[in-house]
């Protein structure tokens, strides 16, 4: 799915991309087309100027002698001499006049141009023909302009259009190579967006799809057990009840097992959908967090474990009571778990500037390093033997870091084997 979903991001970002070098070069393309159009029109309207004996001047390259007259400026096209000198062209032109018939007058080519008689009758018959005033013969590649003075004279000057095709080819040319360079410069960037973009869904993707698998593998081992007590009810139909207690009570645990590892899952799936039930209320944290402790006194008390607390009084905070009682809770019964016979469990509530802390930290085995980053993923546990034979999930963790992010707050953890394991919550106030 995720490999079908980059290769859409791709094929879109080209396609767009593409679409953008098409309308961009075609703008270009047509813009070209329509100055080089210009530029002939221009060079053939000057050529209707010229006579057979007043030919264009010629350019001359080299110091002046004082007092020398300055030379005509060359024709460059679209722009006009507004000084009444002869302008040159270095477009290919040439200009006829004709006479009352339609027969060639004169001929004149310029000082650059060298033209068949042939061609001459040919694009003079066929400008005639068409009866247009300008327009383009394609046969002679030729670009024409036709004028009838006052006294009834008609000229007709013509344009080489082969310099025009060869200046479009090159720049279509350039744009070909330009639009290819600029296509692979955009797929590979297109790459690097794809995965940096992408990135983020596909870690979100395989963790939704092993967190299905964990959940599976959680309630198979239930619905194991429930399944075959129930086979061996079924199986002695005629026997009292009470002596199918023992297995109507592991169904009955079972069950219930099932319904806390559903709730936590229903709470988790609400914490992705940012639907967390939140009723903010101020929180007397200082007395919740001694009121959770009290439940503990007894189950420390039978690991072996000794329980004390540091907690500030009168530390209040905006917020749920519920879930962070949950929270309280977590924290602490999974201290108690790790602590070890004989150890130690503190809990800590104090205020860093305008934040409050909660520290629960316990003695016992370290968590090793490669763990510490994945505690608190869903259905991770760094001993999971030892976990399930406590009864644990893997799922607390991640609902205290879904309870902290739901206020606003963070959670983070430290264990070594000197200093023991320390959870870390700093939740604001507000």
């Amino acid at each position: 799915m995720i490999q079908k979903l980059r290769r859409k991001f791709i094929a879109t970002n080209m396609l767009l991309v593409s679409l953008v070098l098409l309308i961009v070069f075609a703008v270009l393309v047509g813009t070209n087309c329509r100055q080089l159009a210009a530029q002939s029109e221009g060079a053939m309207r000057m050529a209707l100027k010229w006579s057979e004996l007043d030919a264009p001047p010629r350019l001359e390259i080299g110091p002046r002698d004082p007092g020398q007259e300055e030379p005509a400026a060359p024709f460059f096209p679209g722009r006009r001499d507004d000084g009444g000198r002869r302008e040159f062209t270095m477009i290919p032109v040439f200009s006829v006049e004709l006479n009352g018939d339609g027969s060639i007058r004169t001929v004149n080519q310029g000082n650059n141009v060298s033209v068949e008689e042939s061609v001459l009758d040919s694009a003079v018959a066929e400008v005639l023909s068409r009866g247009q005033a300008t327009g383009t013969l394609s046969s002679l590649d030729l670009r024409y302009l036709m004028e009838t003075d006052a006294a009834g004279t008609t000229r007709i000057a013509f344009a080489d259009r082969s310099w025009e095709s060869g200046s479009i080819r090159q720049l279509l040319l350039t744009c070909l190579i330009v639009g290819l360079l600029g296509m692979a410069g955009f797929f590979l960037i297109s790459l690097f967006l794809a995965n940096l973009s992408l990135g983020p869904v596909e870690k979100a993707w395989q963790q939704q799809r092993q967190f299905v698998a964990d959940a599976s593998h959680e309630l198979k081992t239930p619905i194991t057990v429930i399944l075959a007590n129930t086979g061996i009810v079924l199986s002695h139909r005629s026997d009292p009840v009470e002596s199918q207690a023992k297995w109507i009570t592991y169904i009955q645990d079972e069950a219930g097992r099932m319904k806390s590892l559903v709730d936590d899952l229903l709470f988790l799936a609400k914490s992705d959908a940012a639907k967390l039930p939140r009723h903010p209320t101020q929180v007397r944290l200082s007395e919740l967090v001694t009121g959770s402790l009290l439940p503990f006194e007894s189950v420390a008390f039978e690991r072996g474990v000794s329980l004390a607390d540091q907690v500030t009084p009168g530390l209040c905070l905006l917020g749920d009571e519920n879930q962070l009682r949950r929270l309280v809770v977590i924290l602490l019964d999974n201290a108690v778990k790790y602590s070890g016979e004989g150890g130690s469990v503190t809990v800590r509530l104090d205020k860093v500037q305008d934040r409050l802390r909660l520290t629960v930290h316990n003695t016992g085995p370290a968590i090793a390093p490669e763990h510490l980053d994945h505690l608190f993923e869903r259905f991770y546990r760094s001993d999971a033997a030892r976990d399930r034979a406590q009864g644990g999930y893997g799922l607390g963790l991640a609902i205290a870091k879904s309870i902290v992010e739901a206020h606003n707050g963070k959670i983070s953890v430290s264990s070594t084997s000197e200093a023991g394991t320390s959870f870390t919550v700093l939740l604001p106030k507000k």
